[in-house]
């Protein structure tokens, strides 16, 4: 059964924690180890040091044994990246260069996980876990549509084919960013058919044949509907259980 977990991003470790922890709990049942191996591809900015990643130490004291293929932007994963991996950790940074670097094993990464390997997406991996993937931009018909901070070097809002983990499209730093606005008007545009914009420190868990589920510390924001007025539109913002 494919299980895919979508982190909003965030910086605060213990309240990411338990995120990591359910990831890896996924990865180890898939895969009857307990310490299961997960590998975390990585696109590091010039001078970054994969080393020093918080993202892979996260996973690591979640329990899981981490292979690390890190590559710098403007290269590609190959195959190899995701050899032997009971499970697959995909970290954030720049969108449209993970994009870039996951597409020529997208097909692959795909059958991995329809073949019952848990996938995590961490900010960009999340967004590009979709498949119809909003990559960035803060633009529509040159209109701001949110903060030009937020829009991953891109102007106009740019969709993509993504890896087709999951049906809807995939927002990130919601509440943070304020990208809840984006991705009401990629849906009410027809760019997304609907979506769910994820706050930091937050998930949301997609089993192949249940409802989305939502844990963390903040919030999911789903819209859906589409059409001419915001009216049309359905905006919930969608808590963890109680």
């Amino acid at each position: 059964m494919s299980v895919v977990h979508l982190v909003g991003g965030g910086r605060d470790d213990q309240l990411l924690a338990p995120l990591f922890e359910r990831f890896v709990a996924d990865a180890a049942t898939a895969a009857s180890a307990d310490r299961p191996r997960v590998h975390a591809l990585l696109v590091l900015e010039e001078g970054e040091d994969a080393a020093d990643d918080r993202f892979c130490s996260a996973l690591h004291r979640a329990g899981a044994d981490v292979v690390v293929h890190a590559i710098v932007e403007g290269e590609t994963f190959t195959p190899a990246a995701i050899d032997g991996a009971a499970a697959l950790a995909v970290g954030g940074g720049l969108t449209p260069a993970y994009a870039a670097a996951v597409a020529p094993i997208a097909a692959l990464i795909r059958e991995r996980v329809e073949a019952g390997a848990p996938y995590l997406g961490f900010s960009a991996g999340a967004a590009i876990a979709a498949e119809h993937a909003l990559v960035g931009g803060y633009l529509l018909d040159g209109v701001e549509v949110c903060d030009a901070a937020a829009g991953e070097e891109l102007g106009e809002l740019t969709m993509i084919d993504g890896l087709g983990l999951v049906p809807f499209t995939v927002d990130v730093h919601a509440a943070q960013w304020g990208t809840v606005s984006r991705l009401v008007a990629a849906v009410q545009a027809g760019l997304a058919l609907d979506g769910f914009a994820i706050d930091e420190h937050t998930a949301v868990v997609q089993r192949q044949w249940g409802e989305p589920e939502i844990g963390g510390a903040g919030a999911a924001w789903y819209v859906g509907g589409g059409g001419f007025t915001v009216a049309d539109l359905t905006v919930r913002r969608l808590l963890p259980p109680a």
